[in-house]
């Protein structure tokens, strides 16, 4: 058993005191006024001080949080270098910038059009927030399920602010794009008849999580990745993109490339342009941990915002209910929400199940919130404070060996550390997880910009102002795919004009004439760690 405190080990004594009771307790969902009220209060996205409202761009006006504002009128990378555009280092039909699943997806749907691509990617090929999902992938695939359904359930967990053509179309589209994945050689949890074994996430009506153990991201990234290398679409790895190129006529039209070993240019031109650059997590909004890969840092949005293109509730972010609160070693790591769905309940010091652990991911964090905060009813952690999330209610409910075969993965991550969660529940709270807003895009993939596509995370509305479990590895699929093939076909029809970067020079001259002068380069590329002075 880890090393715990004197009140972390009194307080799991009452946890195990009350899992008789708790076993078979149903208990009450909350009501939408009840719901609203909690989010208001307790929810990071409520909380004014955190926000600032745009001083320049298409979205002048809105506002967005503090972190995401000093990037999206910063300084663009490209100001103080000597750039030669006819210098070209590529020259491809279809240029996809993100080498996650919405980038290997779109990149090999633009190859079945016969496209020539290429995939430029920050780090290496799968170093992507698709590589860390766990829980699952949402489809209405089973006889007591439809699309319809899947339609409703994420359309209440959004806020009823999806964008509807968006939505539909990720609901319509998500049996097919299991079938396609399943076709590829994902490994997906199946009983003995071959029938797909799915489980419940929270906000769901039906159980249309299809999953992989615990390792679902990982696993669909595998095939993913193997099925680009096997077409030999070719990849660069460790070059993002600093600024995408327009021609001259204001279409998008390649993207500025910077080896990050050797810092050198490239310039890659393009016919048609995907951004599928993922999250944000790692600029720590409000100063929270966070689940995300370690070069998510929103270089997709700054770029694209640069370029002319709207994004779509940038102001929303999700803040995972269950991350690691404990040991400090795993501190922010996602838990997934799997291990509720089978069974484990978010319990306080007291030993008390405060809510229905499948209610919606924003609703869960802020009760979570409010349960340490406003109630007092928080376990002290090293780096803050927690809640039990009572893991060995699984192997009561589910019986021995469930939690083994379900999520070893959970299981592994907690061992390390002495932590065996069969036996001992875990402690947890809300950790930086997902983007909900974005670039904005049609529904063939398209922003206001003409030429620019956007897949994956990088896409503001598909799920309004909260997303359900499941649903992001299935749009990466989903809008990977029609980005892929939208871009694929296009191109066969554009002609680039003489390229450009008028448009960089255009927007520091907005700022200047605002009275902003920004010092901090965007995009970021990477997240600073190092240590600061005083």
């Amino acid at each position: 058993m880890y090393n715990y405190t004197q009140e972390q080990l009194d307080s799991m004594k009452k946890v195990e005191a009350s899992r008789e009771q708790r076993v078979g307790a149903e208990l009450r969902r909350m009501t939408a006024e009840e719901k609203q009220t909690l989010l208001q209060n307790f929810h990071p996205d409520y909380i004014e001080s955190a926000y600032e409202t745009l001083k320049v761009g298409v979205n002048k006006g809105d506002k967005v949080l503090h972190e995401l504002a000093g990037l999206l009128q910063g300084k663009s990378r490209v100001l103080d270098m000597n750039i030669n555009l006819e210098e070209v280092a590529y020259d491809v039909d279809v240029l996809v910038i993100g080498g996650g699943g919405a980038g290997c997806s779109a990149a090999i749907e633009a190859d079945n059009k016969g496209a020539n691509v290429l995939v430029v990617t920050k780090l290496r090929v799968g170093d992507a927030n698709t590589m860390m999902a766990e829980g699952g992938i949402q489809a209405a695939d089973k006889p007591n399920d439809s699309p319809a359904i899947h339609y409703i359930d994420a359309l209440g967990g959004g806020h009823y602010a999806n964008k509807p053509e968006l939505l539909s179309k990720l609901v319509c589209e998500a049996p097919e794009a299991i079938q396609w994945l399943n076709d590829l050689g994902v490994m997906f949890d199946k009983a003995e008849d071959g029938t797909m074994i799915t489980t419940h996430g929270g906000g769901t009506s039906r159980k249309r999580m299809h999953a992989c153990r615990d390792y679902s991201g990982a696993e669909i990234m595998r095939v993913l990745r193997d099925e680009v290398a096997n077409r030999n679409i070719p990849v660069i790895d460790f070059a993002p993109a600093i600024e995408l190129i327009k021609d001259d006529e204001g279409k998008v039209a390649g993207a500025v490339l910077m080896n990050l070993e050797t810092g050198e240019i490239l310039i890659a031109k393009a016919k048609t342009v995907i951004i599928a650059t993922g999250g944000a997590g790692r600029l720590h909004y409000q100063g929270f941990p966070t689940s995300n890969h370690y070069g998510a840092t929103a270089d997709g949005l700054v770029i694209a915002y640069r370029a002319g293109a709207k994004l779509l509730y940038a102001d929303t972010l999700q803040y995972h209910p269950t991350g690691a609160a404990f040991p400090t070693q795993i501190f922010g790591a996602l838990v997934t929400e799997k291990v509720r769905s089978l069974g484990a309940q978010l319990v306080n010091k007291e030993g008390v199940a405060f809510m229905n652990p499948l209610e919606t991911r924003d609703v869960s964090a802020s009760s979570i919130i409010r349960e340490c905060k406003e109630r007092g009813n928080g376990i002290k952690t090293t780096d803050g404070e927690g809640i039990w999330l009572d893991t060995p209610m699984i192997e009561i409910i589910g019986g021995e060996g469930t939690i083994e075969k379900r999520i070893p993965a959970m299981m592994r991550m907690f061992g390390k550390y002495g932590i065996d969660i069969r036996k001992e529940p875990i402690l947890i709270y809300p950790t930086l997880h997902y983007q909900n807003g974005g670039i904005e895009i049609s529904a063939n993939g398209m922003t206001n910009v003409e030429n620019l596509y956007v897949a994956g995370e990088a896409v503001g509305g598909i799920h309004g102002r909260n997303r359900l479990m499941g649903n992001s590895l299935l749009d990466i699929i989903v809008f990977g795919r029609n980005a892929g093939k939208e871009a694929g076909e296009k191109c066969k029809t554009v002609k680039v004009g003489k390229l450009s970067l008028n448009h960089v020079n255009d927007f520091a001259k907005e700022l200047k004439d605002a009275g902003l002068n920004p010092t901090e380069l965007s995009p970021r590329i990477l997240p600073d760690y190092t240590k600061k002075e005083g």
